[in-house]
Order: C-alpha cells, then sequence, then structure tokens
C-alpha cells in the first residue's frame, strides 16, 4: 500500500481500527505508505494524530471533488517544514464547469451579488455558484471558498454556507475554528480526534452567553482553562466581529466541554450518518448537534 486516500475523519477511524488488530503502526503494516490523498474536509485538525497513528510524517495532496464536478487540487507541495499548504488549490476553469460567485456575507439577501471569475478577490469569503456541460444551472453546492491567488486561479474551502455561527452577529465561519485550533495545537504534545462548536445562547445563572467548544482529545491539555483561552485569543485575532462581542461584555470567553471517546462516532451512528461522505459539520447556529454528544 503506497496511496491512501478518504476523508480524513473516516481515515483516521480506519488506521484507529488497523492499529487495535495489528498492535502496530500503520506505517509497519504499511511500510511503502508515502501518500496521502483527501478532500472533504480541512486536514489540519487531524495531522497530528493521524502522523502518530502512522509513526511518521507522510506527504498529502488536497482535493476539491464533489458529485457535481472536480473542481479544484493541490498543485504545489505540503510544506512539512512550516506544516501547512502553499496557496492552496488550483481552480480548474477548462473542465466543462462555469463558476459564479456570491459574497458569503450577501448570501441571504434579497438580491446578493453574483460575479465571474475575473472580478472574484483575495480574501474574500464566497459562495461558490456552478453551470455545468452535465445540466447544472446556477447550482449552489453548498461550499464557501476564499482566494489565496489570482494569478492563477487558487483557492481554499473555507466551509459550508450553512455551516456557520452568527447568534449575536459574529459571522463565524468554519474556517476560522480550524485555524483557531490548529494554530494553538501546533508544537503541542495534544491531540484532538474531533470536535465541533455550537453557540449557548442562555447560560444558566445569568452569565454571558458564550461559543461552546465539543472536543473529543486523544490527548488532553494539562490546563484546559489556559487551553480555551488561548484558542479565543486566536479567534478574536481572526474575527473583528467576535472580538467586538468580548470586548463590549456581550460574550465572555469560550468554553470548552470535553466528549467522551467515540462520542463523535455514537451520533452518526445514532443518525445513520456513520462512514461514508457524511462529515461532522464544524459548527452549527443552534445545539441540535451537541446537545445529543456524550460529555464528561
Amino acid at each position: 500500500m503506497r496511496l491512501i486516500s478518504g476523508i480524513p475523519s473516516w481515515v483516521q477511524m480506519y488506521f484507529e481500527k488497523l492499529q487495535e488488530k495489528e498492535d502496530k503502526k500503520v506505517g509497519e503494516i504499511f511500510p511503502n505508505f508515502n501518500l496521502f490523498v483527501y478532500g472533504g474536509v480541512n486536514y489540519e485538525p487531524y495531522r497530528q494524530k493521524m502522523e502518530d497513528l502512522v509513526g511518521k510524517k507522510v506527504d498529502s495532496i488536497e482535493l476539491f471533488p464533489a458529485s457535481e464536478g472536480f473542481f479544484a487540487y493541490q498543485d504545489t507541495n505540503y510544506d512539512n517544514k512550516n506544516s501547512k499548504k502553499k496557496d492552496g488549490m488550483l481552480l480548474l476553469l477548462d473542465h466543462g464547469i462555469f463558476y459564479e460567485f456570491i459574497p458569503a456575507d450577501e448570501f441571504f439577501d434579497k438580491n446578493p451579488t453574483r460575479i465571474t471569475i475575473e472580478d472574484v478577490k483575495i480574501g474574500v469569503n464566497y459562495v461558490l455558484i456552478l453551470s455545468t456541460n452535465a445540466g447544472l444551472w446556477a447550482y449552489n453546492i453548498g461550499d464557501t471558498v476564499e482566494f489565496t491567488s489570482i494569478r492563477p486561479y487558487r483557492i481554499i474551502v473555507t466551509g459550508r454556507i450553512k455551516h456557520y455561527i452568527s447568534a449575536f452577529g459574529e459571522h463565524v465561519i468554519a474556517k476560522e475554528v480550524e485555524s483557531a485550533l490548529q494554530e494553538i495545537v501546533q508544537g503541542t504534545t495534544i491531540k484532538i480526534n474531533e470536535f465541533t462548536v455550537a453557540p449557548q445562547v442562555n447560560p444558566p445563572a445569568g452569565e454571558l452567553p458564550y461559543h461552546e467548544w465539543f472536543v473529543e482529545f486523544e490527548t488532553e491539555p494539562d490546563d484546559i482553562l489556559a487551553f480555551a483561552k488561548k484558542i479565543d485569543q486566536a479567534m478574536q485575532n481572526q474575527n473583528t466581529y467576535y472580538f467586538d462581542l468580548l470586548d463590549g461584555n456581550i460574550l465572555q470567553t469560550l468554553k470548552i466541554s470535553k466528549v467522551k471517546k467515540n462520542g463523535f462516532q455514537n451520533y452518526m451512528k445514532s443518525v445513520g450518518k456513520l462512514g461514508g461522505q457524511n462529515k461532522i459539520p464544524r459548527l452549527a447556529d443552534n445545539r441540535k448537534i451537541v446537545d445529543k454528544l456524550d460529555v464528561k
């Protein structure tokens, strides 16, 4: 086995089963394994745990596929030294797909702006709209993207338009929570299996509302409160709306609830979505998922 491909969360589960069955690192079971090809979710929150399961660093390539078409692929190497991808994925412009883009913060307006590729800007969060030679016409696939380059056109997937938190006007998106967590975990011994975030709008005892992070740890931080404060600061640095809400005493610092081992897997199984292309949303504007998680 030289190459393994799949959604990181489910490949991680596969690796855990292999390790449990063989009592060996995946890199010992498959000594020639040297490339992981993935898509569907951001790999960075899983990378440290995956490398621990494999027992070594493995090169990775990100793809942006969907049922509606194949949109982009990573055409630059992963920078192992700095633990990050370079530039995002190259958007395919000659594969029978016509792209349009709606700024995500206008998407729910009555008449949102809709632009073509020539008018996109770097750093703006866009909803991706497709027309294809397979018959789709102005179709919203639900994903949001951000351009990291326009010569050539390269993108990163920032999340899903329906997956966000804006209970107080903070407009938090998946890219922000993933980046904040990765920033704080990188270089530590902390390992995280899965996580999601939801607002706590009506906390007990009259305290201020907050964002609640539900995290399944493989290896926990020594000080969970200090860990939460570091993530909160990283969120404030990325999102000025979130900063203003804390600064104005509308919200309090985020809190972390620890999910029991296999808690996310058990939830997905309970709703009939274990395996396949199903993924845990990184965040939601409600508590429908988190209220069903088994927390410590």
